[in-house]
């Protein structure tokens, strides 16, 4: 089972993004759960990140927004973040 980190930044970017988009919360939450128990389940399409963002890694909330994370397979450790639309997290 791998642990999830959730540093202060992200914790802010997500009330912020849940206040605009709160039905998005339980899917979040089912994606949480799925990340922790296996992050390379293939309903998640975890994908790693390329250019500025290589050595991160990407999951999608939906087709419009993705959630970026740190994966440290070797500590079973995952780091979120960044939380929003498919533009603001690629950044």
């Amino acid at each position: 089972m791998y642990t999830i980190v959730t540093p202060e930044q992200f914790l802010r970017q997500a009330r912020k993004f849940f206040r605009k988009h709160p039905d998005l919360k339980e899917r979040f939450a089912k994606i949480l759960r799925d990340l922790q128990a296996d992050p390379f389940q293939p309903h998640l399409a975890l994908h790693p990140l390329t250019g500025k963002l290589a050595g991160l890694h990407a999951v999608s909330l939906t087709h419009s927004y993705r959630m970026t994370l740190t994966l440290m397979v070797s500590a079973e450790e995952i780091i979120l973040l960044d939380i929003g639309s498919h533009d603001d997290v690629y950044r």
